[in-house]
């Protein structure tokens, strides 16, 4: 008997060796959707900043609360219209004279720009408020909102020098500013003008370079001829910081100043 099943015996293990090399049969389930994958944050790394009590020393001032907006997609560049042949060394000194420049004989209750950047590349927090947060500034009229202004110490009229470490340190600035909001400073925002002293009537809305110089907002020659020239310059650097390596694409977002704004 037990020869006689051998053939049988054969065959069922046969088919047991051949089932180990076969996929197993499964029902077909139905497609599951892709999840959407959600659009990259580009994020530069925040620079070195001086902080305001470097500068400040002991000329501060009682000055209101700092006023804040939620976000910044817009830069505006300055130059301070001062004297460029400056030691670094000075530059705490310089900004305490504008501070006082400007609390003083303006009246105003703090230093307009947010950021102030000296020939050597350092960076300086200026208004108070945070450097991480939106504050209010007062350096382009109509369009202090939402924006964050910095200042190139210096005079930089066409034919001036315009130092590397500068333009490093402003783009390197505006990247990590910006990039606390996403926003691309290749390109464009639509802005919308709280005082019809700048070059847009009160209500107006303004496409506007997302890193743009303060003659864009405003009737002047800011920054100077010479640090306008190198502001497309400035723009890629820091976008290359951001980590874009697309082309840039307008931005259809409209950022209104709060109701009531200056």
């Amino acid at each position: 008997m037990l020869l006689g099943s051998l053939p049988g015996l054969v065959a069922i293990l046969a088919l047991a060796l051949c089932a180990r090399g076969v996929e197993p049969i499964t029902v077909a389930r139905p497609e599951q959707p892709v999840p959407a994958r959600a659009p990259a944050v580009h994020r530069a790394a925040r620079p070195h900043i001086v902080p305001r009590s470097v500068w400040l020393g002991t000329a501060g001032r009682t000055q209101p609360p700092p006023r804040y907006d939620d976000k910044v997609v817009a830069v505006f560049l300055h130059h301070t219209d001062s004297p460029g042949g400056y030691d670094c060394a000075d530059a705490p000194t310089i900004i305490r004279h504008l501070y006082a420049g400007q609390t003083g004989d303006r009246r105003w209750d703090d230093i307009g720009y947010n950021f102030l950047v000296d020939r050597c590349g350092t960076i300086y927090e200026g208004r108070a408020g945070g450097i991480e947060r939106a504050v209010t500034g007062a350096h382009t009229q109509g369009f202090n909102h939402r924006t964050a202004g910095i200042a190139a110490i210096g005079t930089f009229t066409a034919g001036s020098p315009v130092p590397k470490a500068m333009t490093d340190a402003i783009a390197a600035l505006a990247a990590w500013k910006l990039g606390l909001a996403d926003v691309d400073p290749r390109t464009s925002v639509r802005l919308v003008s709280s005082n019809s002293l700048s070059r847009f009537r009160t209500g107006a809305t303004a496409t506007l370079p997302a890193l743009a110089g303060h003659k864009d907002g405003f009737m002047t020659n800011c920054p100077g001829a010479a640090l306008t020239d190198r502001l497309p310059e400035i723009r890629d650097k820091a976008a290359r910081l951001q980590g874009r390596t697309t082309p840039a694409v307008t931005l259809g977002t409209t950022h209104a100043p709060p109701t009531g704004s200056p």
